[in-house]
C-alpha cells in the first residue's frame, strides 16, 4: 500500500506543552473510504491529534500528512476536502437553524442539496427557528447536517452525537454508512463504544499520546480472549489444562456438565473439539466487546500528566 493510499498519515508526531507531553510519537494510518476509531479517554490525545491534522496547531516535531500534504502549511486548500463536527458545537445564536446551514456549507468545495433536505428530515429539524432556540441536540443537528451534505472527501466527527437522543444516534448510523458508500472517508473520535463498533473498519487506541494499539475490530479480538460457555453431557477430558484455556470454572447442573472459561482465539479449535466429545448441549463463544478491548489496554490508572494533556492542549488553541 502506498502513501497516496492514506488519507491521514501521522509518523513520531509530539506535541509539548511546557512540561506536559499531549502527544508523544504518535503513529496514525487512515486508508481512503475507510471509518476509523479513534479512542481514548479525556487527556489522552485525541483532541490535540484532530487540531494538529485540522492545521490549527503545529507539531512539536515528527509528521502529519492530510491528503498527503502538511496540515499546518496547506490548512486552507484542505480545509475544502473536509468537513469537521466537534462534540460541544457553537453557532450563530441570532441566525436560524437554515442560515447557519447556509454559512456552514459556504465553507465547503461543494453541498448537495437534495442530500441536506433529506438530511433535515431525518433527523427532524427545524430550520426556520433562531439557534438560540435550539436544544444542545438541535445544535449538533446543525453541524452534522452540513457536514454530511458536503461534498467532502473527509469527515473528521468529534464526539459527534453527544447531546443526541437514540433515534437520532441510529439515523447518524445510517448517515455515515451512506457517505462511505459515496467514497468518503471518516474519522471518528466517540466515547460511544457501541457507535464505534457498529461503523469503524479499523479502530486505533491511543494512550498517553501514543497509539497502543490498531486494526479491525477482528485482528484486535483475535490478539486477546473470548469467553466460553458450555453445556455438555459429560465432563470434558482435559478441558482445565487444555492450551489457551483459563478462569475455568465447572458444575453440574441437572445431570449436565456446565463449563465457563476464557480462551485464546488461536486455541478455540481444539478446546470445541473438546467439547464435541463429551457431547454439546449448548455452547456459547463470546468475543471481547469493543470496551472490553479498550480497558484492556487501560488497566493502571491515567497519570497527572495524561489527565492534564488535552487540557492544557485546549487551553493554548483558544
Amino acid at each position: 500500500m502506498t502513501t497516496a493510499d492514506f488519507v491521514i498519515r501521522t509518523e513520531g508526531l509530539r506535541k509539548v506543552f511546557g512540561k506536559v507531553r499531549a502527544l508523544d510519537g504518535l503513529d496514525l494510518a487512515i486508508r481512503q473510504g475507510e471509518v476509523h476509531g479513534f479512542l481514548g479517554p479525556n487527556g489522552s490525545g485525541k483532541s490535540t491529534t484532530i487540531r494538529v491534522l485540522l492545521g490549527l496547531m503545529k507539531a512539536t516535531s515528527g509528521r502529519a500528512e492530510l491528503f498527503g500534504r502538511d496540515p499546518w502549511a496547506n490548512a486552507a486548500l484542505l480545509h475544502h476536502r473536509l468537513a469537521y463536527v466537534a462534540g460541544d458545537v457553537a453557532l450563530w445564536p441570532a441566525l436560524t437553524g437554515g442560515q447557519c446551514l447556509d454559512v456552514l456549507g459556504a465553507t465547503h468545495s461543494g453541498v448537495n442539496k437534495r442530500r441536506r433536505a433529506d438530511l433535515i428530515q431525518r433527523f427532524d429539524l427545524d430550520p426556520t427557528k433562531r439557534v438560540r432556540d435550539y436544544s444542545k441536540g438541535n445544535r449538533q443537528k446543525v453541524a452534522l447536517i452540513a457536514a454530511l451534505a458536503a461534498d467532502a472527501e473527509l469527515l473528521v466527527l468529534d464526539e459527534p452525537t453527544s447531546g443526541l437522543d437514540p433515534l437520532m444516534e441510529q439515523a447518524f448510523q445510517e448517515c455515515v454508512r451512506g457517505r462511505r458508500q459515496d467514497g468518503a472517508t471518516v474519522l471518528l473520535s466517540s466515547h460511544i463504544m457501541g457507535e464505534v463498533e457498529a461503523l469503524a473498519d479499523r479502530v486505533s487506541i491511543i494512550r498517553r499520546g501514543r497509539t497502543v494499539t490498531s486494526g479491525t475490530l477482528a485482528e484486535l479480538r483475535s490478539r486477546t480472549r473470548s469467553t466460553v460457555h458450555a453445556v455438555t453431557a459429560r465432563e470434558p477430558d482435559g478441558l482445565a489444562g487444555a492450551e489457551g484455556v483459563a478462569d475455568h470454572h465447572t458444575e453440574r447442573l441437572d445431570g449436565h456438565v456446565d463449563s465457563r472459561f476464557t480462551i485464546d482465539t488461536g486455541h478455540l479449535d481444539a478446546v470445541i473439539g473438546r467439547l464435541h466429545a463429551a457431547g454439546i448441549h449448548t455452547l456459547t463463544v463470546t468475543p471481547p466487546s469493543l470496551d472490553a478491548l479498550f480497558l484492556r489496554n487501560y488497566e493502571k490508572s491515567p497519570t497527572p500528566d495524561e489527565a492534564d494533556g488535552d487540557v492544557v492542549a485546549a487551553e493554548a488553541a483558544s
